[in-house]
């Protein structure tokens, strides 16, 4: 990019020709006050803080907007600026209610500190008081008299989250945030409008009047729910002057730059306060020494799962885990066709991007963070998102300008037809020109539903695009054509002008399917070390050992950015861990952060000790921890031919999870709460004979479940949405089918 010479306070730096004066300063180290500005929205322009003097050019220039041209002389301090400012705060501190003493935001609070900097020590205006009733909107509370009106609620919730759930209402000094659906608030409950609020508007009500910020201790960690393990921080304290442990009261993130889920923002409360069993301990390393195989989740860290795989190298053990191997078996494949261990994308490359086509994942609850990438896409670059799916997701109505629907099982045949018009054909070898030129496009149009007409227009949509990436989720991991549809996004990434996302379906899948050495099936005695993110809980022999959850652990995860990152110890463990087991069972470290520096250096890892990490976000890009090295692998460019599509006729079932799957084991001040659910259109009550509200039974794979139906007016078509985030799919579902199944639906009941 062009480079232009400015000069900022008279320091003289290089700036990016497109880059606004804001922006150059702040990247400089040079402070400009903002009230509205946030990197990671469009500059909002309301507060006028960032006003800067320019020379040569009358009256101040707003900073956040105005780039600056080749050897402009700015200066962000002057008396006359400082005036500026403090007759801006005073208007901000109009009638603000002096609650500081019971506000929640007071000692973080922004227009507090502004004030105090601004040497605001006496109020000259004053407006008539307004009535303003204080909204309940569930888990979140908004009181109109604290709001100043800078916007970023508004911004953030439809530029990032793309839940659009809010709006302002103008009317001068009556104006204030309002919701879209009236009273109620319909969004995904992220909580990120709390976040960015710079004063105490909008607040979590599950905090309200707990804790004064200036008394609580921040923990930087990495949050354990989905594969992104984004950066935030447990806010802890002492219980009370009677109970010395300390309690989680809330979690934070660097709103600046980085985002939560509501999952993350609002699921924190899942520590073990088990403490040391003797008797179990004892029990659980006979197990070990009894036991052939472990199965375990990939709800662990990095550390944990080469413990776990040293045990294997020394006493023979099975490892079973059954969504790993399929993603690991899955990345297997794919880098025999592309050459390199890894897939070449990441968050901020989908948020860099122009074009996306996302296939095979439900991804507003698969990973709200890609889910949040495509929306700030689309906000600043018009990007065009080609979603493929059988099932409409309602979330990403305002950000998908092409929905395609395929068949369910047709995943190989639609994207082998999209792959031979995205490949460049002069670097295909003659075999793969055959395989391409064989398809039965007529054959694969008819049975997966994709006409002519839609792969045209994909292929439309590209044009004038410079930015390609290609996401794919967990739909195709366990899908009966897997290992083909893995080498053919393989061709994709080394063949095309597009990078390749492959979502890890899980908190650190990627890691354990990169760490451990991972087998089919289990043989002799079977004991389960399943490292969950609620009640940590092992079956280990004939007695259970309570085991440390992820808030309670040092050690690393390796997220979908394919980073090495950082988790610490929130909440102290009284119990024991798996590196007590391991130690008893041969090896030997004091701790479990030094086998840190031991990952695998032929899997990408470096030897880093833990202590050396980063732990702290800088920027819209990921700067923690370190990124894997993606290696250069054989290529054998050899992919199978399609096979028959499989018909799915009858009554389907999706496994997925609601946006606010978290909501029963927390909050329990709002109420809101989400069952687990099947949830369908009314066409397919229609077609199960069933109705709203019935309780059923759902028979599929040979297992059985029931639950509640309800009618989802956001769905339809014939296939139900079935939640099983209450399941322990070790012992309920196996993790190693495909994502849709033809079940039978019986009435069992009704629970009204």
């Amino acid at each position: 990019m062009e480079k232009i010479r400015i000069e900022i306070d008279g320091k003289k730096i290089l700036a990016d020709r497109n880059e606004t004066i804001l922006e150059a300063a702040r990247r400089e180290g040079i402070y400009i006050p903002t009230m509205c500005y946030l990197t990671k929205v469009k500059p909002i322009a309301s507060c006028r803080m960032c006003v800067v003097e320019v020379e040569g050019v009358d009256g101040f220039v707003l900073s956040c907007q105005e780039r600056a041209t080749d050897g402009a002389k700015i200066k962000t301090n002057s008396p006359a600026l400082f005036k500026h400012r403090q007759n801006i705060m005073k208007l901000y501190d109009v009638n603000h209610p002096l609650e500081c003493g019971v506000c929640d935001k007071s000692g973080e609070c922004e227009l507090q500190n502004k004030t105090l900097e601004f040497a605001v020590s006496a109020q000259e205006f004053t407006a008539r008081d307004q009535k303003r009733e204080i909204k309940d909107w569930n888990y979140i509370q908004y009181d109109p008299s604290l709001c100043i009106m800078c916007e970023r609620c508004v911004h953030t919730c439809n530029e990032v989250i793309g839940d659009d759930a809010i709006t302002l209402h103008f009317g001068g000094y009556k104006s204030q945030v309002v919701t879209k659906t009236g009273e109620t608030l319909d969004c995904t409950f992220c909580g990120e409008c709390i976040a960015v609020c710079p004063v105490g508007a909008l607040i979590s009500k599950d905090f309200k009047y707990s804790a004064n910020a200036w008394e609580l201790r921040q923990i930087p960690s990495s949050c354990a729910h989905c594969s992104s393990a984004c950066a935030l921080y447990y806010d802890v304290k002492q219980k009370s002057v009677f109970d010395p442990k300390e309690k989680i009261y809330r979690v934070k993130n660097d709103f600046e730059y980085s985002t939560l889920c509501g999952a993350g923002r609002f699921g924190f409360d899942f520590a073990n306060e088990a403490k040391k069993n003797e008797e179990a301990f004892k029990k659980a390393i006979e197990a070990f020494k009894e036991a052939k195989s472990i199965r375990f989740s990939s709800f662990i860290t990095n550390e944990e799962a080469l413990i776990l795989q040293k045990l294997k190298e020394k006493f023979g053990y099975k490892l079973i885990n059954e969504e790993a191997k399929a993603y690991q078996d899955f990345l297997k494949n794919f880098s025999q066709t592309s050459g390199e261990t890894l897939y070449n994308a990441d968050i901020a490359t989908v948020r860099e991007s122009d074009f996306i086509a996302i296939m095979g994942s439900y991804i507003a609850s698969d990973n709200p963070m890609v889910r949040y990438a495509v929306t700030m896409s689309t906000k600043r670059y018009s990007t065009e998102v080609v979603y493929l799916h059988p099932i409409e997701d309602q979330l990403l109505q305002n950000t998908v300008t092409q929905f395609i629907k395929y068949e369910v099982g047709s995943e190989e045949a639609v994207l082998a037809l999209l792959v031979k018009n995205l490949i460049k054909r002069d670097e295909l070898s003659d075999e793969l020109k055959k395989f391409f030129d064989s398809l039965d496009e007529g054959y694969i149009s008819a049975e997966s539903n994709v006409g002519e007409e839609e792969i045209e227009e994909f292929l439309r949509k590209m044009r004038y695009k410079e930015r390609f990436v290609f996401i794919v989720g967990e739909d195709l991991y366990n899908h009966p054509q897997a290992a083909n549809i893995a080498k053919l996004l393989g061709l994709l990434q080394s063949k095309s002008g597009f990078k390749v996302l492959i979502i890890p379906p899980k908190t650190n899948s990627l890691g354990v399917s990169l760490i451990c050495d991972l087998d089919n099936e289990a043989e002799g005695k079977t004991i389960g070390y399943n490292a969950k993110g609620d009640f940590v809980l092992s079956s280990l022999g004939d007695g259970d050992l309570d085991m440390p959850a992820l808030n309670q652990q040092e050690g690393t995860f390796t997220n979908i950015d394919k980073r090495v990152v950082p988790i610490n110890v929130a909440l102290e463990f009284e119990g024991y861990c798996l590196n007590d087991i391991a130690n008893e069972l041969g090896l030997n470290k004091t701790y479990t952060i030094d086998y840190t520096k031991e990952l695998p250096k032929e899997k990408g890892y470096k030897e880093i000790d833990f202590d050396s990490l980063e732990n702290r976000v800088y920027g819209l890009k990921d700067s923690r921890g370190y990124p894997l090295e993606s290696l250069k692998t054989e290529k054998n460019e050899k992919v199978e031919e399609i096979a028959e599509i499989e018909s799915f006729d009858g009554t389907i079932v999706y496994f997925g999870d609601p946006v606010l799957e978290f909501s029963p084991f927390t909050h329990k001040t709002s109420g809101l709460k989400e069952k687990p659910y099947l949830r369908g259109s009314s066409q397919f009550a229609i077609a199960a004979k069933i109705k709203d509200g019935d309780r059923v039974k759902i028979s599929f794979e040979g297992k059985e479940i029931e639950r509640e139906f309800k009618i989802d007016p956001d769905m339809k078509g014939t296939i139900a949405m079935l939640n099983t985030f209450d399941l322990s799919w070790e012992k309920d579902i196996k993790s190693s089918v495909y994502r849709y199944n033809r079940a039978k639906i019986e009435q069992v009941g009704n629970d009204e």
